[in-house]
């Protein structure tokens, strides 16, 4: 099977966070048919594994991580391998991360002439949380290896076919959701002296906490239930949004003064919040060297490298980064894809080839440094 007949299976057998029975099930078959050992992990992952013929006992090890759960988007294509499963889609290029990395072990375990091991990392529910990399990580799979990188790419509309996406240090911020709740004393909105009104109260909030936002910290409340009417304030106000940082310090700087605001806005206006935040994925951190070295081999092999500015947007690679030396980098898959996440996205196929030759160069670079 050809990486483009696998991605194109992927894409029209999508399954969601957790639920990638299926997809782990035909990666299981393509990697037998390839000889390649593997074992399922966090549940719905598979684990695959490769060793070079040269000094067999060498514990180095490359981990090489795709990612393989879909959106609950129905597809809007017309592609003839759209998707079969009814509000479900590879809208975020999971489909093509795995058909890389299946690409990868295809040409390794033909040609297995390099020291160490390749892990290949089929990862399930990048798209929730607590993040499938969370779980792998927890069955300490590695314990035994000296594992020099864990490398994981992600396609990038806004760069060409061709096109290698880098940037060192940190890259992608560290999620968190708010979730709050506004309690007070509701009442008839004429009477506003038998009133603690959560609603002023909840606006207040939501306006002093969009105050936080700089460069380095992205705050957004998307959801705000108010139950009450013209003339009615009701009694609570819920609410929920997103938090995204890019330093662990600061991260907890503005945890404390997300509940510092809300305490504040209860002694002024006679109600009680209650704050949950819920820790989501760490920032994902490129180690400068490895960065340095990967835009080097892409150029000697062609490529075109581009340098990234920061992105808000998160990924549970960042657990992998928390852990080991770690290189998460753009795929160019061009403009004409369209935007991730939506139900027309469409990513340049010929990005495949291009993929599996950068990632299979750079695992191999790595292992014989």
């Amino acid at each position: 099977m050809t990486p483009v007949e696998f991605r194109r299976h992927l894409h029209t057998y999508p399954e969601l966070s957790f639920r990638e029975h299926e997809t782990a099930a035909f990666i299981a078959a393509r990697l037998d048919e390839l000889g390649i050992e593997y074992r399922p992990i966090a549940s719905t992952g598979i684990l695959a594994a490769i060793r070079g013929r040269k000094n067999v006992e060498d514990t180095r090890a490359v981990v090489l991580r795709a990612d393989i759960d879909a959106l609950p988007i129905a597809e809007q294509t017309e592609a003839a391998w759209r998707s079969r499963n009814a509000g479900v889609m590879h809208a975020c290029g999971h489909d093509v991360h795995a058909a890389v990395l299946y690409g990868v072990l295809q040409q390794l375990a033909a040609a297995p002439d390099f020291r160490g091991t390749v892990f290949g990392l089929f990862q399930p529910g990048e798209e929730c949380n607590p993040g499938g990399a969370s779980l792998v990580l927890a069955e300490e799979p590695f314990a035994q290896f000296d594992i020099r990188a864990v490398v994981g790419e992600h396609v990038e509309p806004q760069l060409e076919v061709g096109t290698i996406g880098l940037r060192a240090g940190k890259y992608m911020a560290a999620s968190d959701e708010l979730r709050i709740e506004v309690r007070g004393t509701g009442g008839h909105g004429a009477m506003r002296r038998q009133l603690k009104d959560p609603v002023a109260a909840g606006a207040e909030l939501v306006t002093r906490l969009v105050g936080l936002n700089t460069e380095e910290c992205v705050l957004s409340i998307g959801h705000v239930e108010a139950a009450g009417a013209t003339n009615i304030i009701p009694d609570k106000v819920r609410m929920e949004g997103t938090l995204r940082t890019f330093d662990e310090q600061q991260r907890g700087i503005i945890h404390q003064r997300i509940r510092n605001i809300a305490s504040d806005i209860d002694a002024r206006h006679g109600v009680g919040t209650e704050v949950v935040i819920s820790h989501g994925y760490p920032c994902v951190v490129n180690d400068e060297i490895l960065v340095k070295e990967a835009a080097a081999l892409a150029r000697k092999n062609g490529l075109a490298v581009e340098m990234l500015p920061l992105r808000t947007t998160a990924e549970d690679f960042g657990f992998y980064c928390s852990r080991y030396p770690a290189l998460f980098y753009r795929l160019g898959v061009g403009a004409a894809a369209g935007r991730p996440h939506t139900a027309t996205f469409s990513p340049d196929e010929g990005a495949i080839d291009t993929g599996i030759g950068f990632m299979r160069s750079l695992a191999l670079q790595i292992l014989e440094k």
